[in-house]
């Protein structure tokens, strides 16, 4: 009996490890809660414990879905959390090569588009297999007045105060999908991610 407890427990931890990719920024065990996005609807909800905790209003990609390199379109399918970069930073301040710059915008800051306030840096799990390499966020923006409307660049864009509450909540791992499903058939297909590896589990 300790043999079969022994053995699946090292398979156990080589697929957690393929999962987390080895990275250096691989730090969580518990994958926090689940993240839903419907391109058709302009919106994203956070799943904790199979409820809908939080509903934002984002932008997709002004180019349409699919994860074609260099496209600058928003990819579909199921991702991770592979980092989180902006911890403590203002709202409103400007991420350029995912380090902070020392501006700080407000927001509709006039003639600007960067990079604000926080970056959660997604890779494909089934989809989105250019992802990561097309460094595709979750991100502030300070062109809040275009939320609810496609304008990215592929990207998922937020207001600085909604991605400051979903930087909080996600851990590296936790999963992403980006449906064209309405929001509200996503959350009942979701809301229970049967992949999810247990807070705890070791």
């Amino acid at each position: 009996m300790k043999k079969k407890v022994h053995a699946r427990f090292w398979i156990f931890a080589l697929w957690l490890s393929c999962l987390l990719g080895l990275g250096a920024s691989a730090r969580a065990v518990n994958f926090g809660p689940e993240i839903v996005i419907s391109v058709r609807d302009q919106q994203l909800a956070v799943l904790e414990d199979g409820s809908a905790t939080g509903i934002f209003t984002i932008s997709t990609s002004r180019f349409g879905v699919g994860d074609d390199p260099n496209s600058y379109k928003t990819p579909l399918g199921v991702l991770w959390v592979y980092d989180k970069i902006g911890d403590d930073l203002p709202m409103g301040a400007v991420i350029k090569n995912r380090s902070f710059t020392g501006e700080v915008l407000a927001p509709n800051a006039p003639g600007r588009d960067p990079i604000v306030t926080r970056i959660i840096w997604l890779k494909g799990l089934f989809g989105g297999d250019h992802a990561f390499e097309r460094c595709i966020y979750i991100h502030g923006t300070p062109e809040e007045s275009s939320l609810g409307h496609p304008s990215s660049y592929g990207c998922i864009r937020m207001r600085s105060c909604d991605v400051v509450s979903v930087y909080k909540k996600v851990e590296i791992g936790t999963h992403v999908v980006i449906s064209d499903q309405p929001l509200k058939a996503l959350i009942r297909k979701e809301s229970v991610n049967t992949m999810d590896v247990p807070a705890g589990a070791s």
